[in-house]
């Protein structure tokens, strides 16, 4: 065999040999590859979001829903807030006109205002349930004896936490006032539930 014959049977045998290998490494499963060089799923590498730590819970009833009788006391305390800054005046029954403390009252009450008098006194007379100071229900009445008078001089209407609302004397503006003060509660002579003009006191809260 001449040389240059030769060189091409050992190059044509060293192509072969090379594609061999070649064929060989192309056809490992992809099982057989370093866990470094398998990808990834995008999806598999984001980590599912942690459960809350307390659940949330439905959000409690309104008041109004537990009984017709709170929906109707929780709309007079509206009412008598909404009053709020209203200037005092003798006489008054609107918010226009001002409010003295029975002009409130019959104001906040305007689906009773026929059966409720124009005085506090009047007021403390009317067929109503009398209620203790630790019964005291939102839209209660309460009554005040004020200036060292022998009867009832005022009256205001309690809107919950120890609170209540009236109009106070001349120059004032209605507001709420704390029952538990040492002004008002050396003062507080009673208070009474006008719901029971109606035939039925608010019943306990649930």
């Amino acid at each position: 065999m001449s040389r240059p014959h030769f060189l091409y049977s050992l190059c044509r045998a060293g192509l072969l040999s090379a594609g061999v290998i070649g064929a060989g490494c192309a056809s490992l499963p992809r099982a057989d590859l370093p866990p470094s060089s398998v990808p990834v799923p995008l999806a598999e590498s984001v980590p599912p979001a942690a459960e809350p730590l307390v659940p949330n819970e439905p959000p409690a009833p309104p008041f109004a829903a537990l009984a017709p009788e709170y929906a109707d006391a929780l709309a007079r305390r509206d009412r008598a807030l909404s009053a709020l800054g209203v200037r005092y005046r003798y006489g008054g029954n609107t918010p226009e006109s001002g409010f003295d403390c029975s002009g409130l009252i019959r104001w906040i009450y305007h689906d009773r205002a026929e059966q409720l008098p124009r005085s506090s006194l009047s007021l403390s007379r009317v067929p109503a349930e009398d209620v203790s100071r630790e019964q005291l229900q939102i839209g209660d009445l309460v009554f005040f004896r004020i200036n060292r008078a022998r009867s009832i001089t005022h009256v205001g209407m309690y809107v919950g936490d120890d609170q209540f609302v009236h109009a106070p004397s001349s120059g004032g503006k209605v507001r709420v006032e704390r029952l538990d003060s040492p002004y008002w509660s050396a003062r507080l002579v009673k208070a009474r539930r006008l719901a029971a003009i109606d035939g039925g006191a608010l019943p306990a809260p649930p």
